[in-house]
């Protein structure tokens, strides 16, 4: 059988199969693989390295180009600076042009992987900007792991505070204690009142139209634990009025969906925060996309030069909660 049909590497491998495999002809740098992706590119990604290194022995060209970028690129982007050993060892390129001028080698530069090529040509770096947004990357993921995201929506906003984003949406500012009373729950049916996460119950109550708004240095960020409404276009056109605001959904059953309003306008739409770069994606967002890997929450903050101390803006309790008016939330 000479493809990879019933072969996976996502779970590292089994090296024995990989090579039956090559024994019967499949093709390492063959398109086929998940996303019209080559074997070796998701080796680069999943694979252990003893698997990826059969691999490297049975290719022809290791700097072959799926989706515009290489085994090695894949392996930098995806923190795998095992495998970008295995790659470079084998003959792969760090310095072949590709995404927008991001090399695997100059990718390399922006994390823990600087070391992995040195010697590369001659005036290859980051620019002043480039470093200056590396160097940010640590403090703000650090601030923004270990939760779960999942069924979260948020929109942070570049600029405006609290009060601001609150009257720009038309919504009242209401006290937790008057939300109580608002939703007839009591305090003591649900928790201790001096717990921290005493706040919790709302998210028993679901309300599309409450949201919560917390100041961070640079802007703020709207977010709603249990719902997507943050990011719908009436919330980011208004919000990204003279600023620009990037919007996540943490969809349940499709992933991290992402959206981008610049001045009052929708200028990107189901879009992918913290995953992988489009081809033809602009060399910022291939960085950003590359320092935050994974990790919307982080990618949208840092899209937009938020720089929260903690996770608290996303997850709550947020500053204050808004009530927001009834009304068409997805109209364009």
């Amino acid at each position: 059988m000479g493809d990879w049909n019933g072969i996976r590497v996502w779970d590292g491998g089994d090296v024995g199969q990989v090579r039956a495999r090559l024994a019967a002809g499949a093709d390492p740098a063959a398109p086929g693989g998940p996303g019209g992706r080559t074997m070796l590119h998701e080796a680069a990604r999943f694979a252990a390295p003893e698997v990826l290194a059969a691999l490297c022995e049975a290719t022809r060209d290791l700097d072959t180009l799926a989706d515009g970028r290489s085994a090695l690129w894949v392996a930098v982007h995806a923190g795998r600076t095992d495998n970008a050993r295995v790659l470079s060892t084998a003959g792969a390129d760090p310095w072949m042009p590709m995404m927008s001028g991001w090399s695997p080698g100059r990718l390399s530069l922006a994390g823990p992987g600087s070391e992995l090529f040195p010697g590369g040509p001659a005036g290859v770096r980051l620019t002043p900007d480039e470093a200056a947004t590396t160097a940010a990357a640590g403090p703000l993921r650090a601030a923004l792991d270990g939760f779960d995201l999942v069924g979260t929506g948020l929109l942070c906003v570049a600029g405006p505070d609290a009060a601001d984003a609150v009257r720009r949406l038309g919504g009242a500012s209401v006290p937790e204690e008057e939300l109580l009373a608002y939703y007839d729950v009591g305090v003591d049916d649900e928790c201790d009142e001096d717990d921290e996460d005493a706040w919790r119950w709302l998210e028993d109550i679901h309300d599309p139209l409450l949201v919560g708004v917390t100041e961070v240095p640079g802007g703020c960020v709207l977010t709603q634990p249990w719902g997507y409404r943050p990011q719908t276009p009436v919330v980011g056109r208004a919000l990204s009025a003279g600023t620009v605001a990037y919007g996540v959904y943490a969809n349940p059953k499709s992933g991290n969906q992402g959206s981008v309003f610049t001045d009052g306008r929708i200028t990107g739409w189901d879009l992918h925060p913290g995953g992988d770069p489009a081809e033809d994606a602009p060399s910022d967002e291939i960085l950003l996309s590359h320092l935050h890997r994974g990790n919307p929450a982080a990618y949208a903050c840092a899209f937009v030069g938020l720089r929260p101390a903690d996770a608290r803006p996303v997850t709550g309790p947020p500053d204050t909660w808004v009530l927001l008016p009834e009304r068409d939330y997805w109209q364009q």
